[in-house]
Order: C-alpha cells, then structure tokens, then sequence
C-alpha cells in the first residue's frame, strides 16, 4: 500500500515538471499551438486539416478547439469546416502594441537627422489593419514636406505602405513570415513607385536574405525618383515591429557610406531597445 501511494506521489511532480517545461499544461499548450498555426499558415480562412499539420496535432484534438474556440471569440467559423482568427485575437495584439511610442523614440529620430546631415528621417510601423502594409507614426524631416519630396499625398498611401517598395517596405517584410512575404509578393508594383523599386520577386526575395544576413536594407530610388535610402529594423525580442527609415537626395548620397548605416542601425537598435522596455 505505501509503495503504491509512493507512485502516485512521484508520478504528480513529474507530470507539474513536463507542464511547467512545456510553459503550460498540456491543454493550454494545444490551444497556444492551434494559434500559431494560423500565423505559420499565414492568417486567413483554414480547415482543421490544415492546422493539425502546423501545429503537429491530431485532426481531432484541432477540431475540439476551434469549437471551443468559437464560443470564446478566438475563432471565427466561416462555412462548413473553415475558420480564422476571431476579433478578440486581433484586438489582444491592438492591447500589446497600444502603449504609444516612448518620450525617447522622437528624440532618437532626431540624433539620426543630425549625425547625418541633415537627412529625412521616418519612423514606419506595421499597421494594424489594411493587410500586411507599414504607415508613417513619426518623422525628423526639420521644414521638408512633401512637396520637396516630390510626393502628393496620393503617392504617400499608395507607395509608402506598400512592403515591396522602399527599403523601410523591405526590412519589415525581411523578417515576416514566409506565408505573409508570399502574398505580399502576389501584390503588384504600386505604378507610382521610384525606377529602383525590385519588379522581379527572385530579387525581392534576395533581398530580403540579405537584409536579415546585414540588418540593414539600402534603397536607391525606389519609392521616389532622385532619392536614396537607408533602413534598419526595430524588433520587440523576435518579433519585427517596424523600421527607421533615412532619405538623402540621389545627388548628396548617390551611395551610402558606412556612417550613414552605422548612424541607422544604431538608432534602430535604440528604438528596438525602447520598444522591449516601454513600448
């Protein structure tokens, strides 16, 4: 009798150090599981099939959860045996990103426009609806608008959210998953891009490898004519948030030299510093 209560007792602790080991127990885990397989599959409409793949379940296992799921508003059904993503699941990620941008992330753009000269400096951000697109949240651009740009505000929503053009577009796409890189790549050229912007997606997704392989990306008249760029990430641990963007005329910075990419990866490193402890 006390061997037998002796194995219960040892078995307990066993099965708390695999839940704990597994950040969670077993069931939480599966659902946590379930959800990351659509960010793998790429968000969008997808069969319990599909998911047991991603996530390494049974096809069982998967549907008992996109049921539960459903009552709960994480999950959506949409026809017969197709879900995606809830609402609340997107209004959790608003709740994470909603803090807005830390004293410091200004003032850091600023430093960028100094140590370089007097460059346009901007600050993207991935937004938050519109599909996978970035928007402008801050600038260092002193009395430039965009008229000297060259820019109508037409061009500004049409060019600059896109993440095939522009190397700010780039570096934020460089570092999202696969499945979200390939229907960005099914979207077309904007016709209002620069003559730099990559047409050909064997090239696009060149550079993209070497954007992660640098942890910069250079842009030579690809968003606008007659102007060049530079641009770093700013990621929250792993997770890529956005990108600090600078912009020289073509003539002033016809190539950028390694102050102006160190000056960008610095600040970049700076706001992905502020974006992990106050963001």
């Amino acid at each position: 009798m006390e061997s037998h209560q002796s194995t219960n007792n040892d078995a307990a602790p066993a099965a708390n150090v695999r839940a704990v080991a597994d950040g969670g127990t077993g069931h939480a885990q599966r659902v946590f599981r379930v959800q990351r397989a659509f960010a793998e599959l790429g968000g969008g409409v997808h069969g319990p099939g599909a998911l047991a793949r991603a996530s390494g379940l049974d096809d069982s296992a998967v549907h008992r959860i996109l049921q539960s799921g459903v009552y709960q508003g994480v999950f959506e059904r949409v026809g017969r045996g197709r879900y995606r993503l809830g609402m609340s699941t997107a209004y959790l990620g608003i709740q994470a990103l909603a803090d807005p941008p830390p004293d410091g992330a200004h003032s850091t753009l600023e430093e960028l426009r100094a140590a370089t000269g007097g460059g346009l400096v901007l600050l993207y951000m991935l937004a938050p609806f519109g599909g996978a697109q970035r928007q402008c949240v801050d600038m260092a651009v002193g009395d430039s608008d965009l008229l000297e740009l060259g820019m109508t505000p037409r061009e500004v929503l049409c060019v600059t959210r896109s993440l095939r053009t522009g190397a700010s577009g780039r570096t934020i796409l460089a570092y999202l998953p696969e499945p979200i890189q390939r229907r960005v790549l099914d979207e077309p050229v904007p016709p209002e891009a620069g003559p730099g912007a990559y047409r050909d997606n064997a090239q696009l997704i060149a550079s993209l490898a070497d954007i992660r392989d640098r942890g910069y990306a250079l842009g030579h008249q690809e968003c606008m004519p007659a102007w060049n760029s530079c641009a770093a990430p700013i990621m929250r641990t792993d997770a890529i948030l956005g990108a600090v963007l600078l912009l020289k005329p073509a003539t002033v910075m016809p190539h950028a030299p390694d102050t102006v990419i160190d000056a960008t990866t610095t600040a970049a490193t700076t706001l992905s510093h502020l974006a992990t402890h106050t963001w």
